[in-house]
């Protein structure tokens, strides 16, 4: 970890408007798709309609006759250009002992296609309609092969298989823990409790879709990419390493701003490849523009993991041992993170925040005909801590106990921290029956009877849930860079790896250069998404602010420490005699001084520069209390939250307003999960939920008002600023709170576990069978 100066100042707890919102709101955002056309080609992709299915044969003449087409690519084009493939990582693997293997990502289908959207052909024409137009008259031959969609049935004997170097369908497998001290523990206890749970896949759901634009420099001759990415670094890489197989330096990304991107955003997509190809062979500006189907069938979906959960106690109520065997779906290939989601990330948080002596954990990652599952807002975090929170209530009720008496028996006390839990993870902060403290008080738990009996009077069922969570973030990489410039003209510029997608990095980061160096807000640039200007690791994992941010204060004091060997010299006086403060620096007992931007203008180019890079020694463990109400309509299933309030340990807080904002945001997706949204395949690989008609996402009105308390009594202990990553804590907490409050209003029916969504038609359902199995 950097040790910074001791007066260094941050600007933590400014509750700053965000300096993004006035341009984005006034449509002055500068996204992709408001690049003027500059005679820009257009590439549309032509997608395969079927799960599994050889090509026998395309023909493409007709198309490439039609009017306005440029060019048109298989994937023996470029298999016959020598193209790559987008690389996973493969660290893992397989149950037999052997390296995990995976079916090569093509931009392209060579051969075999493996889910219905894979993209099969792409066209190159003079309009977007033109390129659409001639893409419906090219003919694909498929020779149709039998499919499997659901992980659980592809692992059986005899099910379709999706690579032949995985005839069991199973990438990778993963254990943790001692079976057989688990087994003796179940063996023996008071109590034993089981349920199966899903966490249903997700299509993630940004306000902009996918979209690229490629082109040629005239001056260079570099390849210029412009694209969403919330990893411009890696994404440069892999496209110019892996796909292209040319230096990167002869690559340049530039993102703009993003509308959204929640983790789909990480990865390089066959489409951006694509659009890469074709400026290089074209020599063209290319541009392509998924639309929302696109979206739904042909980029990465999240979460896809079965479980079963158990639970093995003593009578009062301690867990003495947890054992949790789950399989993750990847979809028909891995995509970067494809595999780490279910087989690492899920397993490092899936304890909670409890003191569990024993656990047994068995996973494995299984292939599956149906688009690839990627990372998506708290990717396995949500996952893990919905199986540990889902079972301490159902060990609750059938004990007997209050629900937070149990989680009270297993909680990680103060004294136990820094807690290395059951795989090896280390928490180093944490004040977790503190938080559930204040929470039960905000939520006022004690009024709780007198609500649920106004709602029987009205013949409402009336429930409430509760949830502590934790969360991994960080991302696999501690450090960061970045580049801190003060001008001649009285401006600082940061340049930084990081990248901005909505969570307002803008105004953190100038609240903390304005703080750190003196400098008003208004003469500071924060500057993104430009691959020749940053590299870093990218914002993933809710790793901006507390790695990211810790390169800032890095830089900040670095700039100052620069300023003050130059203004030594310039002043004729030692450099511990320098004082600095506001942009101006000061011999001390003295009125010699010289500012900032007086000596940028003195340097070489007109500014003074320091290349920083910032170090964490881990991840940031951010923890919470979830609370809701809810009322459940018994005659049409309809689940209505009524109250919901959260507390949440972020560390400490530079900006609480828009913490606020993206506990917020998450809490919403977490609420979309357990009530509404849900991807499902029928059979044959066909997407039955491939548009907005389908897939059900909460609307502003599905959204109670949400009390936020922000907790700073267990600052981060892994960096110099104290913060705990935040942008993903309320969809980890949102949806077992949502889930467990519908399983409180059910359970005097009798009803004990239900599959996410719980939506109208399901929840009505259960109420009828379990009416009719009563009477």
């Amino acid at each position: 970890m950097n040790i910074l100066p001791g007066n260094m100042r941050f600007g933590a707890g400014q509750p700053v408007k965000r300096l993004e919102d006035q341009r984005l709101l006034t449509g002055k955002g500068q996204f992709i798709d408001d690049k003027p056309e500059d005679g820009a080609l257009w590439l549309h992709v032509l997608r395969s309609p079927h799960a599994h299915a050889k090509i026998v044969s395309i023909d493409s003449k007709a198309a490439a006759e039609m009017p306005g087409v440029q060019a048109v690519y298989t994937g023996a084009d470029l298999v016959a250009d020598d193209v790559g493939t987008i690389p996973t990582l493969s660290v893992f693997m397989r149950p037999d002992g052997k390296p995990m293997t995976v079916p090569p990502r093509r931009l392209l289908a060579h051969e075999v296609v493996r889910f219905a959207g894979e993209p099969v052909v792409a066209v190159v024409a003079t309009s977007r309609v033109a390129a659409q137009t001639a893409a419906e008259a090219i003919a694909v031959e498929y020779e149709v092969l039998p499919s499997v969609v659901d992980p659980v049935e592809a692992i059986k004997p005899g099910a379709p298989v999706v690579w032949p170097d995985a005839p069991d369908n199973i990438v990778a497998a993963m254990s943790y823990g001692d079976a057989a001290k688990v087994e003796a523990a179940f063996a023996s206890a008071a109590h034993t409790v089981s349920l199966d749970l899903v966490s249903q896949r997700l299509v993630p759901s940004a306000m902009e879709p996918r979209s690229t634009i490629a082109e040629i420099d005239k001056k260079s001759g570099r390849l210029i990419l412009h694209v969403q990415s919330q990893t411009p670094g890696s994404t440069r890489d892999v496209l110019a390493e892996a796909v292209l197989k040319r230096p990167k330096d002869s690559v340049r990304v530039l993102v703009g701003d993003i509308g959204g991107g929640f983790g789909q955003k990480t990865n390089l997509y066959p489409e951006d490849g694509m659009v890469a190809y074709a400026a290089t062979k074209l020599a063209k500006k290319i541009r392509w523009r998924g639309d929302r189907t696109d979206e739904f069938v042909g980029g990465t979906h999240g979460r896809d993991l079965t479980s079963t959960g158990e639970f093995a106690l003593d009578a009062k109520g301690r867990v003495l041992a947890y054992r949790v065997r789950s399989i993750g779906g990847t979809g028909a290939y891995s995509t970067g993170a494809g595999n780490i989601i279910p087989l690492v990330l899920g397993p490092f948080v899936q304890s909670g925040v409890y003191d569990l002596p024993l656990v047994h954990y068995e996973v494995k990652s299984v292939m599956t005909h149906t688009a690839p599952v990627g990372a998506y807002r708290g990717a396995g975090r949500p996952e893990g801590v919905f199986i540990v929170e889902r079972l301490m209530d159902a060990a609750a009720r059938q004990i007997g106990m209050d629900p937070r008496a149990i989680r009270k028996v297993n909680y990680i006390k103060p004294a136990q921290l820094p807690y290395t839990n059951a795989v090896g993870q280390v928490y180093d902060s944490g004040a977790f029956a503190h938080m559930l403290e204040r929470a039960s008080k905000l939520a006022d738990w004690d009024g709780f009877a007198a609500r649920k009996k106004a709602a029987k009077k009205k013949g409402l069922l009336y429930g409430r849930g509760l949830t502590s969570y934790i969360e991994w973030t960080g991302g696999r990489a501690h450090t960061e860079k970045v580049s801190l410039h003060a001008t001649a003209e009285g401006r600082v510029i940061l340049h930084s790896g990081t990248m901005a997608m909505g969570q307002g990095l803008q105004t953190t980061y100038t609240q903390m250069v304005s703080e750190s160096l003196g400098i008003p807000m208004d003469r500071i640039d924060i500057v993104q998404g430009d691959t020749d200007l940053a590299t870093g690791f990218g914002s993933v994992g809710s790793r901006s602010l507390f790695v990211g941010g810790t390169a800032l204060a890095v830089s900040a004091a670095d700039m100052i420490a620069k300023a003050r060997e130059k203004a030594a010299n310039i002043l004729e006086a030692s450099v511990e005699d320098i004082e600095y403060r506001d942009g101006m620096l000061t011999v001390v007992g003295t009125d010699k001084r010289i500012g900032l931007f007086e000596i940028a203008k003195k340097e070489s180019g007109a500014r003074l520069s320091v290349d920083s890079e910032g170090e964490v020694d881990g991840p940031s463990w951010p923890n919470g209390t979830h609370i809701c109400e809810l009322e459940i309509d018994p005659e049409t299933g309809v689940v209505s939250i009524v109250r919901y309030t959260t507390v949440d340990d972020v560390g400490v807080a530079v900006n609480p307003m828009l913490v606020t904002g993206q506990i917020h945001g998450g809490v919403a997706q977490g609420i979309g999960q357990a009530l509404y949204e849900g991807v499902s395949y029928d059979p044959e690989g066909q997407l039955l939920t491939a548009s907005y008609q389908d897939y059900c996402l909460p609307r502003a009105d599905d959204i109670p008002p949400i009390a936020v308390a922000l907790d700073e009594s267990a600052p981060c202990k892994t960096n110099p600023l104290g913060a705990k990553g935040c942008g993903e804590s309320g969809t980890i907490g949102g949806t077992p709170c949502i889930v467990n409050g519908v399983m409180d209003a059910l359970a005097e029916l009798g009803i004990k576990n239900l599959a996410t969504p719980l939506t109208p038609m399901r929840v009505w359902q259960a109420i009828r069978d379990a009416k009719a199995g009563a009477a």
